[in-house]
């Protein structure tokens, strides 16, 4: 049975990258020589954005930490959840049979769970600390 499992995992994982790649090909055929011009014009907005920030805060090194933590928030999102589904997986999935992964799949969920907590607060904290401490 496990055998007939891997087999069938394994040809579906490849139909999965071959159709990517079919993608990823066709797309880059469909790509003019606009390319260069939208790269531009996103790394614009992006320095826009950090420009915005700094005006925003009244200093360049206030801005910085804000547009950093804004990053940082945004980007926790989908690196907590998919810890948090990891931890899931070691806690109700593997952990039935072995109880050493059922206490690491909780301690995931924990750290992931907290991490996430803090990354969505820090930028708030920061934004009251220097709006409201500094006078």
């Amino acid at each position: 049975m496990k055998k007939i499992l891997i087999v069938f995992a394994t040809l579906i994982v490849t139909l999965i990258i071959f159709g990517f790649a079919n993608n990823v090909y066709a797309t880059n055929k469909a790509i003019d020589n606009n390319t260069e011009s939208k790269l531009i014009e996103i790394k614009e907005t992006q320095t826009k954005s950090l420009q915005d920030y700094k005006d925003k805060y009244g200093s360049n090194t206030y801005g910085l930490v804000a547009y950093i933590l804004n990053i940082v928030r945004i980007y926790s999102i989908p690196f907590c959840f998919l810890g948090i589904a990891i931890g899931a997986i070691h806690r109700y999935v593997i952990g039935i049979r072995k109880l050493d992964t059922l206490e690491k799949g909780m301690g995931l969920i924990v750290t992931f769970v907290t991490l996430l907590i803090i990354c969505q607060v820090l930028p708030l904290a920061f934004a009251m600390v220097v709006k409201f401490g500094r006078g």
